[in-house]
């Protein structure tokens, strides 16, 4: 049987925790937050369903990077800011040949990484799977998403055990299709959310939101394009109002974080999109508004 490490005690750390340990996987959580590991060990990973019901799985949760040594497959589910302390917490005690997968938001994670373990032992992924966190170790499930993992001489057995836990999950060829596909979804959903704190479907029913969200997608787009870079969507608009409405009821990470006085991914995905695209003369001035106005949330 395959060891996975969760790495993140977040709300979508605490979905993969239950919905892979219940299919029988074997799963421990390497995190920060002391009542989250408390909860986990305790009650086990919980998750909210759709029905009401609460499904709950096993698994073994702790501080001490230690407990990486016991891995076989890594999923770092940790905000952008925390992945340099994730790296080195992997460099000291991970197996060599763990294979390490990033679900991380923004730009920049899967390079760092690379950059610390080897390029070999990391491998992309995005998904548009959405939870909201409602306590220690407790996250309820948002709309379906799909879960997309990079083609890798060892990404099978992380795609069989996704599957398994009857999760939609695909392999592609594409990463910087990948986390520009993501990231136009991310630059359009997550900061408005945040600044006006509403779930993901209230936008559709804004039509300043609206306007907003879609001049983002479209604005982050244009700067993929820009790059060379070619996005697994043709209408963006399209994609992210289609993505709002599947997880209207969730309420993005951002805006959890804002919430709870946390520090936000902000300036690994807006300010990512303004920096790429001053790399290539192309403006976006939506995005770095967005970006200003949530770094004035940041605490600190």
């Amino acid at each position: 049987m395959k060891n996975i490490l969760i790495v993140g005690t977040g709300a979508l750390s605490t979905f993969f925790a239950a919905r892979l340990a219940a299919s029988g996987a074997s799963v421990s959580i390497l995190g920060t937050w002391q009542n989250a590991i408390e909860a986990f060990n305790r009650s086990g990973a919980r998750l909210l369903m759709a029905d009401g019901s609460i499904l709950t799985a096993p698994v073994l949760a702790s501080s001490d990077a230690s407990i990486c040594g016991h891995a076989d497959l890594v999923l770092v589910l940790v905000k952008s800011w925390q992945t340099a302390r994730v790296a080195d917490q992997l460099q000291r005690y991970l197996p060599e040949q763990a294979l390490v997968v990033t679900l991380q938001n923004g730009l920049g994670n899967r390079e760092y990484l690379s950059q610390q373990l080897g390029g070999g032992r990391v491998a992309l992924g995005v998904t548009t799977t959405g939870a909201t966190l409602l306590g220690p170790g407790l996250a309820r499930m948002g709309g379906d998403g799909l879960i997309s993992l990079e083609a890798h001489p060892a990404i099978n057995s992380l795609y069989q055990l996704l599957r398994a836990a009857q999760l939609n999950v695909e392999i592609v060829s594409d990463a910087n299709m990948l986390v520009w596909g993501k990231l136009v979804i991310n630059t359009a959903i997550n900061p408005l959310t945040a600044l006006l704190s509403v779930p993901n479907g209230a936008l559709l029913e804004k039509p300043a939101a609206r306007l907003v969200m879609d001049a983002l997608a479209r604005e982050t787009a244009n700067v993929a394009s820009a790059l060379g870079i070619c996005l697994p969507f043709s209408n963006p608009v399209s994609v992210v109002e289609d993505v709002a409405r599947r997880t209207a009821a969730n309420r993005s990470s951002m805006f959890q974080d804002v919430k709870r006085g946390a520090p936000t991914e902000i300036d690994a995905i807006c300010g990512a999109v303004v920096r790429a695209g001053q790399s290539r003369g192309v403006s976006a001035p939506v995005n770095w508004t967005m970006w200003q106005l949530i770094s004035a949330l940041n605490p600190g």
